[in-house]
């Protein structure tokens, strides 16, 4: 069995094992991360050697940290990461680069059809009627965007929504409301197979699902990370905030992982219109708003189409991508999901 992880922020790290009567075999770590001393990986071999196949990867990192020589050293690598590359090499993960990803990005689009199309499109992936797509939306019109399970009162002023023209709508995902401008907001959704985050753990697939948006933003200067669970974050504040959603089809199923990112961003209308608590800015550490977010374009230097060129130029660069379009069939049915679900009270007030 072979299972690759890279490590957020980190190296490659690989795992080729056998399994007999439910142990682990022949195991040997390889990757281009650095390591000191030499016999460490010999100490990490043995480690994993013997271990039961259903251990968890906390588990296996530590029986390799009780291994492990005193003073060892290690860069771009982490026992953690040791461990989750087992797990995906027992679960028969795959990798980015065993897909041919296609690229969505059209015309702007009413909110509510965006989180249609979200629906839409990650359900054909999981039945095997679509390769796994990277859709780049384009907003057309201002509008609040909340989680799943947030309560609409707690979240969204109204009057100010109403005066401002904003509209509100809800996605399928958990997390936190976003503000949308149509100029100032990138958003992107990756609707993947599940077998491309098997051995992951939820709270790793935001990270791993993310690193190539860490590159590409790296290769513009700026040097970003991901905050658990679902942030990324610069030394100048949070740039965007992630939100996942697992899929069941008819084949083996996908993961819907889609992010905004603040280009720029109207901090006064947006406090007049997200109610945003004291209790969420505390876990946050920051007694302001504004301060938690800051805006790609004063980070860059860039304009907003540019960044986005970039960002799609670095993802094909590292996995390939074809373009491809929404089809008239998934169009089709994101606007019948819009008129029974999307666009109704029902569903935006669903949590009151």
């Amino acid at each position: 069995m072979h299972g690759e992880y890279k490590v957020p922020g980190g190296k490659l790290v690989v795992v080729d094992l056998d399994t007999v009567d439910g142990i682990l075999r022949n195991v040997r770590v390889a990757g281009d991360f650095f390591l000191e001393p030499d016999e460490a990986i010999l100490a990490i071999d043995s480690a994993l050697e013997g271990a039961p196949a259903d251990t968890g990867a906390s588990a296996l990192a530590a029986r390799i940290d009780a291994a492990l020589p005193p003073g060892t050293e290690m860069y771009g690598l982490t026992t953690e990461g040791i461990g989750v590359a087992v797990r995906r090499a027992l679960a028969h993960a795959t990798d980015w680069t065993d897909y041919d990803w296609q690229l969505i990005h059209e015309e702007p689009q009413p909110p509510a059809l965006h989180m249609a199309l979200d629906e839409v499109i990650t359900a054909e992936v999981a039945a095997g009627l679509r390769p796994p797509t990277l859709r780049v939306w384009e907003w057309g019109a201002p509008a609040v965007v909340i989680g799943s399970f947030q309560s609409l009162r707690n979240e969204v002023d109204p009057a100010a929504a109403e005066r401002h023209g904003i509209t509100v709508v809800r996605r399928i995902s958990g997390g936190g409301a976003m503000f949308i401008e149509p100029g100032n907001t990138i958003t992107y959704s990756l609707s993947v197979p599940d077998a491309l985050v098997s051995g992951l753990s939820f709270a790793d697939s935001y990270a791993y699902l993310d690193d190539w948006v860490l590159g590409a933003l790296g290769e513009m200067g700026i040097k970003a990370w991901y905050q658990p669970l679902n942030d990324i974050a610069t030394e100048a504040g949070k740039i965007a905030g992630a939100a996942q959603k697992r899929v069941v089809g008819s084949g083996e199923g996908a993961v819907l992982h889609h992010v905004t990112m603040a280009y720029d961003i109207d901090a006064d209308k947006m406090l007049e219109v997200l109610r945003i608590g004291r209790e969420k800015l505390s876990d946050k550490g920051t007694k302001s708003a504004k301060k938690r977010v800051d805006p790609l374009r004063r980070q860059t230097g860039l304009p907003r189409e540019v960044v986005i060129e970039r960002m799609i130029d670095s993802f094909r660069g590292r996995y390939g991508l074809s373009d491809g379009k929404v089809s008239d069939q998934e169009m089709s049915r994101a606007r019948e999901l819009v008129a029974k679900k999307f666009g109704t009270r029902e569903w935006t007030a669903r949590v009151p």
